[in-house]
């Protein structure tokens, strides 16, 4: 950008940032007003850690044999790589995705889930064997 170009770029973004009506879509045309014709030079990430002796703590959840559920507003790719980098995931945890699709959805993810546990015997209180005593 020229320097007249840059000053005229900061003076619509500081009108859009102080306007009272429609400040949100005056900002992000003041957005793309900049954002075009870019060659991006470098890029950087942000990595969200956990507290210090969160995987500690879940590790000594699931040795007393607690049941853990992660409930993630990342996607879902995402959720379960961090998971296994900090080893809140363990390979020998059961993973389940339940994506949401509305509540019939979800309700018939999370029955054929638990009939699986049933089935390869994780939940033994629920086995046929224990039903009918």
């Amino acid at each position: 950008l020229t320097e007249d170009e840059c000053a005229e770029w900061v003076e619509l973004h500081r009108t859009a940032a102080t306007s009272i009506k429609e400040r949100d879509e005056k900002l992000k045309a003041a957005a793309f007003a900049i954002e075009r014709n870019l060659t991006i030079v470098g890029a950087t990430a942000i990595e969200d850690k956990l507290q210090v002796g969160v995987p500690k703590t879940i590790s000594t959840l699931e040795k007393a044999g607690i049941k853990l559920w992660v409930l993630t507003g990342d996607k879902r790719e995402t959720a379960i790589e961090i998971g296994y980098s900090t080893k809140v995931l363990t390979p020998k945890m059961c993973v389940t995705e339940v994506a949401d699709k509305g509540a019939n959805f979800v309700r018939a993810q999370c029955a054929m889930e638990f009939i699986k546990l049933v089935k390869a015997g994780k939940l033994p209180v629920y086995q046929r064997s224990e039903v009918d005593r």
